[in-house]
């Protein structure tokens, strides 16, 4: 098992960054590292979500949303053909305080292939801590 994770204090409330965490249309507009994400804001759905990690390849998948929060948690889970090859739950975490919004972005990757994905790791990490600080950008204006 491997656990990427890049946090990032916003000086926004927690519902105007979850409005601009959701708002999938408008992520070309913003978003380095989540080129597109389309789909219903609904558990149990699948999301067609497009990424470039920093230095690396587009990838396309479709992860399944197991959690939603409003203005607290939003969390899918992907998977590489079947359960246990190449798993990765990605979750976004908001801790609203005083007017501060802490966004926590992480993904916990298991299965027989994360011994062999050692730069993709390296690569997801600056790709989130890249839309991270986009995201302060969007939500502080």
């Amino acid at each position: 098992m491997r656990i990427v994770s890049k946090s990032i204090e916003i000086r926004a409330p927690a519902a105007r960054v979850w409005q601009v965490l959701t708002d999938f249309v408008a992520y070309p507009e913003w978003n380095p590292f989540m080129l597109s994400v389309s789909g219903t804001l609904v558990v149990g759905k699948k999301l067609a979500v497009q990424i470039k990690p920093p230095g690396g390849k587009e990838m396309a998948f479709k992860p399944t949303l197991v959690a939603i929060e409003p203005d607290r948690e939003l969390r899918w889970l992907g998977r590489l053909v079947l359960p246990g090859i190449f798993d990765g739950e990605h979750r976004f975490e908001l801790t609203a305080r005083n007017g501060v919004t802490r966004f926590e972005q992480s993904e916990r990757f298991s299965g027989i292939l994360v011994g062999l994905l050692g730069s993709t790791f390296e690569k997801t990490e600056r790709g989130f801590a890249a839309m991270n600080e986009a995201l302060k950008q969007r939500a502080e204006s």
